[in-house]
């Protein structure tokens, strides 16, 4: 395809990206856990869930493209069940959330990194698994790839672009959550954590129960 082929969706293109951004940017659930996890296990679990949440867009994009999304939305009861179940992990995090405790840190620290000061441990693939079953469960994401694809793209736009964009929204929903881990897991903001992170990590709790609460409510 050649480049004068493609200036007629460069508008759609945009359109697609301006939505994007004001919705990644928009406080909620994939928001929530990735700051979960840079208060209770640094940068890098936060930055592997960031990934995760990013990966999940492929699948909002591929039951899209594939028009499963539009089940999805002709039938109430599928997205309610799809809601519920998003709900009852949200919850399941939340309830974890709110158990946190002060945090026991080693008397000699002074010549430790401010990474390895938290005696809170995870792996990446289960924070990659957190991010991505966020998303991928987070009922907001599908309504926004739901209007996206019906609404901002037209029927007429080549699989080939379709593609393109789903690739670039994932990228940069990524991009996005791990450049937010970076500065959440800053020296001075993760020393502040460090010291107080079990109570931030309650706040989280409450406020992803009070996300699951209004996604129940909705549905």
């Amino acid at each position: 395809m050649e480049f004068s082929q493609l200036t007629p969706y460069w508008m759609e293109f945009a359109a697609i990206a301006t939505l994007h951004f004001f919705a990644v940017a928009s406080p909620g659930p994939d928001f929530a856990v990735v700051l979960k996890q840079s208060i209770t296990y640094g940068r890098r679990a936060a930055i592997y869930t960031s990934i995760g949440v990013g990966t999940a867009i492929f699948l909002h994009v591929t039951y899209s493209l594939l028009g499963i999304g539009l089940l999805i939305k002709t039938t109430p009861w599928l997205f309610q069940v799809f809601a519920y179940a998003a709900a009852a992990y949200l919850v399941y995090l939340g309830w974890g959330a709110l158990r946190s405790q002060p945090m026991q840190l080693p008397m000699d620290n002074s010549n430790m990194p401010q990474e390895e000061l938290s005696l809170n441990h995870i792996s990446g693939r289960k924070s990659f698994f957190i991010g991505f079953v966020t998303n991928g469960l987070n009922p907001k994401a599908t309504l926004f790839f739901l209007t996206v694809f019906a609404v901002a793209v037209s029927p007429q736009t080549p699989m080939l672009i379709k593609s393109f964009y789903g690739i670039y929204l994932a990228v940069a929903t990524g991009i996005w959550f791990v450049f937010l881990s970076l500065i959440l897991s800053g020296s001075k903001i993760r020393e502040v954590l460090t010291h107080n992170g079990y109570i931030f990590d309650r706040i989280m709790g409450v406020i992803l129960i009070v996300l699951a609460i209004n996604l129940v409510w909705s549905a």
